[in-house]
């Protein structure tokens, strides 16, 4: 782990001593999660929704205040993990794993845990401090109830509750361009989360529409799979995986960027971002465009839709790459300023090559195995959460995760909550930390809805 990056202290969890130190990632032997036997209906009690890492960082903090709370998950802890492709890995190094009293403790913290590691290690953060987490409950609907407070309609049971805390992670739908529509019925069409690995799909070349991380790396994993793939380029960040000695998400850590605020963005949509082109597959690479391209990838523009057996793209490849080489330019501009402030020498970023914009304005469908949908993910709350709490894309509106609309609903997990960090594992026990103990504060309040 650099010398120079500090996580935050943790706290023991009260009332009893449980262990706090984390186990190692590659340590399988350990426990899982405690699973609750009932859940408990008293009308003041705390439900936190989402058994990720969000919940029980929430969980492990309102241990340590003394708050007796359950915790629903729909599926198993970390679920959302075991939902991504047989490959998936971390993008972010296996150090800037900073869970609250669930550092990461294993032998390789430059290296990128794969998917089942990464389980491996929220099943373990939440033995270590015997998280009541109830899993197989899907909450359906949340809404208030007569007698004050909320009413949790779950698969199991209705729960009542004062205090309601949400942390149901930042990928909850996925979302499709409404060009998706035009897709001839008989190609496949699946959002990333129903990607698997190469071989799983029928045979033929691949459409690959979004290209953040997931579609870069799809993408990738496609064509060394012997694949034609064509992947439809929107607007997306990148840099280089190692800037001089250090991988970029130290720089990320250092100048601050993952400290950037909603108010620090040019508008509110620009939460919905792709965050930077990377991958941590074979130890971390660079992957961006010039990369995929030069590896056999065809790049188009973004999908415009299909037509006479035909997908379009729009003539805006360039546009699209020169949008992530700002992106680029900024970030040398913020760690040379670093450097310079801090006396050290600046690390070596060249300017960007050049790059041929000129791509493919359609493609023949015929032969197409399937067309993968990677183009983010939206807010879902709407859909379940009965209350007019959330802005125009989705959004809560809140204050420190804390609802300024609806009195004892909390939020945690949420992409740019708070901060870039929110949701990510080097960020979100900031975040869980400040939520906890609004909740603690509560404990005596009666909850007004």
């Amino acid at each position: 782990m650099p010398t120079t990056f500090k996580p935050q202290p943790t706290r023991t969890p009260a009332p009893d001593d449980r262990q706090t130190q984390a186990p190692s990632t590659l340590d399988i032997g350990r426990p899982r999660a405690v699973r609750c036997e009932a859940i408990p209906k008293e009308r003041n009690g705390v439900v936190v929704v989402g058994g990720g890492q969000a919940g029980l960082a929430v969980s492990y903090e309102l241990t340590a205040h003394g708050v007796e709370h359950v915790v629903l998950e729909r599926g198993a802890v970390g679920q959302t993990w075991r939902d991504r492709w047989e490959s998936f890995c971390l993008v972010t190094p296996n150090w800037s794993v900073q869970l609250p009293g669930g550092v990461y403790a294993g032998d390789d913290p430059d290296g990128f845990m794969p998917r089942d590691d990464i389980v491996r290690h929220l099943e373990g953060y939440a033995a270590s401090f015997a998280a009541p987490v109830r899993e197989g409950v899907e909450v359906i609907s949340l809404d208030g109830s007569p007698q004050g407070g909320f009413r949790l309609r779950t698969t199991e049971v209705v729960l009542l509750a004062g205090r309601v805390v949400l942390a149901t992670g930042a990928y909850q739908r996925p979302h499709r361009p409404a060009a998706a529509q035009t897709l001839p019925s008989d190609v496949l069409q699946i959002d990333a989360e129903g990607y698997q690995n190469e071989a799983a799909l029928p045979p033929g070349k691949v459409l690959v529409v979004g290209s953040g991380q997931t579609g870069c790396q799809i993408a990738e994993e496609l064509r060394e799979g012997g694949r034609e793939v064509v992947l439809a380029c929107g607007r997306a960040p990148w840099c280089s995986r190692r800037v001089g000695d250090r991988d970029v998400v130290y720089w990320a850590v250092e100048t601050g960027m993952f400290d950037q605020t909603p108010a620090d963005l040019r508008s509110p949509a620009a939460r919905l971002i792709a965050n930077i082109q990377a991958t941590g597959h074979g130890g971390g690479h660079d992957l961006h465009y010039r990369v995929l391209r030069e590896s056999g990838v065809t790049l188009v523009g973004h999908f415009l839709g299909a037509e006479d057996g035909r997908a379009h793209f729009a003539p805006d490849l360039a546009d699209s790459v020169a949008f992530g080489d700002a992106r680029y330019n900024d970030t040398r501009e913020k760690i040379t300023k670093l450097c310079a402030e801090r006396g050290i020498p600046v690390p070596e970023m060249p300017d960007p090559p050049a790059f041929d914009g000129r791509a493919p304005r359609a493609i023949d469908l015929g032969g197409c195995g399937a067309v993968i949908f990677t183009s983010g993910f939206r807010p879902d709350y709407s859909s379940w959460v009965h209350f007019d709490a959330f802005d125009e894309i989705g959004f809560p509106i809140h204050e420190d995760g804390a609802s300024t609309v609806v009195p004892g609903l909390y939020f945690c997990g949420v992409h740019f909550l708070r901060k870039r960090q929110s949701s990510l594992l080097i960020g979100v026990g900031e975040d869980a930390a400040l939520v906890a103990s609004k909740v603690a504060e509560r404990r005596a309040i009666p909850a007004a809805v």
